[in-house]
């Protein structure tokens, strides 16, 4: 093995993805730092250049779209209707599953007909890969019930489709010290299998798409007051970020690269302005007439001059800024702009207006915008896992309308605070899916 401490360095480099995938030719130079530390200081040495160049392998572009169904599904309570859901997951060579893909909940269908699944070829590894296909009955604590599985590879699922055989579903279960699989009279049968190559989120950022990002921040007095070390709003005079200050660096440090201008779009809530009433809405940056900021710094910039501006009110209502974001997104696809939009919220409670909010999303369901929720703070965020929506079914609004697609994915910041995944990549986990979901 070589030993790299014994090896002489001649530099090191580092730069986000987003930055290399939105070059034109998708390189980019950049220099070669070699740290030296001198006993009075430390200082950065250049040592050359070095370009970096990334390409899209072919089996990203290749898609699977399967249409699933059941046959005699057996309730798991004497007296309870079968709430089906199914859920994809691959195997990896750990043997642990990571799950890939999941149907709606149908309502009381014992022989449920699931809508289409996409499944990328790439993201379950290759199309012997195995798979694992569990379906649920669903229950509104959160604690599913296993009803059978099967493990097939894609290879095999096409297989079962041109048969037109159905597979049993089993169930593992424990006899002594080892473990059987009891085989069920319920079958999984494949509808449809069709194979497409579809544009990938790297063809339509060359193709000219902007993914333009925007920012709205909690004020409630919740947070407790900027000026004492205990509130999540604290800015530390030793330069340590809070908590809104790392959501705001680490996704906006990864997503401004999408953006040409780099002019953000800024604004606060649940706050009285100097002179006001509170407002649910206001632009971060002080002005009546224009909302946009630049740069990351500049949004920075804005939210600490405005906690020393406005004092902090309540309640948490969110409509009025997933409004204001949807108007700015609805204006752009009436001029046929080749925009979509990301919106960060960052909140320490529990929303106020849950149905409003409910209604203002599913109105956005149907424009170019995803919303990212960072959860700061000890609260309890129950009612963000339900404008989730990843936990069983879509969106919808007080008139009955189910949201179009799911727009939103929320985060807890305790949750990866110190873990293996950051912030950005929890919260960015969805977006290329529900952008392509948007673009299809």
């Amino acid at each position: 093995m070589l030993k790299l401490e014994e090896q002489q360095s001649l530099g090191e480099a580092s730069c986000a993805l987003s930055e290399i995938v939105t070059k034109p030719n998708r390189s980019l130079t950049l220099d070669l730092v070699r740290r030296v530390e001198s006993v009075s200081s430390t200082h950065s040495q250049h040592h050359g250049k070095l370009t970096v160049h990334a390409e899209e392998c072919f089996s990203s572009r290749t898609t699977a779209e399967m249409m699933l169904s059941c046959l005699d599904l057996e309730s798991k309570d004497l007296f309870s209707k079968c709430d089906p859901f199914l859920v994809i997951s691959k195997l990896v060579e750990s043997g642990i599953s990571i799950p890939v893909c999941k149907t709606e909940v149908l309502k009381n269908d014992h022989n449920p007909t699931w809508k289409p699944v996409f499944l990328n070829i790439q993201q379950v590894g290759s199309k012997d890969s195995p798979l694992v296909i569990e379906c649920f009955n669903f229950n509104s604590n959160g604690k599913h019930d296993l009803i059978g599985k099967v493990q097939k590879s894609l290879a095999d699922l096409e297989k079962i489709h041109s048969g037109r055989e159905g597979e049993n579903l089993f169930l593992p279960t424990l006899v002594g010290h080892d473990s059987e699989n009891k085989i069920l009279k319920s079958k999984l049968f494949v509808e449809n299998f069709s194979e497409t190559v579809q544009h990938t989120f790297l063809d339509y950022l060359a193709g000219g798409v902007e993914l333009n990002f925007m920012v709205a921040i909690d004020f409630t007095a919740s947070n407790g007051n900027p000026r004492l070390p205990d509130s999540l709003h604290y800015i530390d005079p030793s330069g340590r970020q809070n908590a809104y200050q790392k959501a705001i660096y680490e996704v906006g440090e990864v997503l401004q690269f999408y953006d040409t201008d780099k002019c953000f779009p800024a604004w606060g809530f649940g706050a009285r302005p100097i002179d006001g009433p509170v407002s649910h809405c206001f632009n971060l940056n002080g002005s009546n007439n224009y909302c946009k900021v630049e740069g990351i710094r500049g949004i920075m910039m804005a939210y600490t001059s405005a906690l020393f501006n406005v004092s902090l009110a309540g309640p948490t209502l969110f409509g009025h800024v997933i409004n204001k974001a949807a108007l700015i997104a609805s204006q752009s696809l009436a001029d046929e702009a080749q925009k979509y939009f990301v919106l960060l919220i960052i909140t320490d409670g529990v929303v106020t207006d849950l149905q409003e909010t409910k209604d203002a999303l599913v109105k956005a369901s149907d424009l170019p915008l995803s919303i990212l929720i960072v959860g700061v703070g000890g609260a309890d965020f129950k009612e963000m896992e339900i404008l989730d929506a990843d936990k069983g079914e879509r969106l919808e609004s007080s008139t009955g309308r189910v949201a179009s697609r799911d727009i939103v994915q929320f985060v807890p910041f305790r949750d990866v605070q110190g873990g293996e995944v950051s912030i950005v990549q929890a919260l960015l986990a969805e977006l290329p899916t529900q952008f392509l979901t948007y673009m299809r």
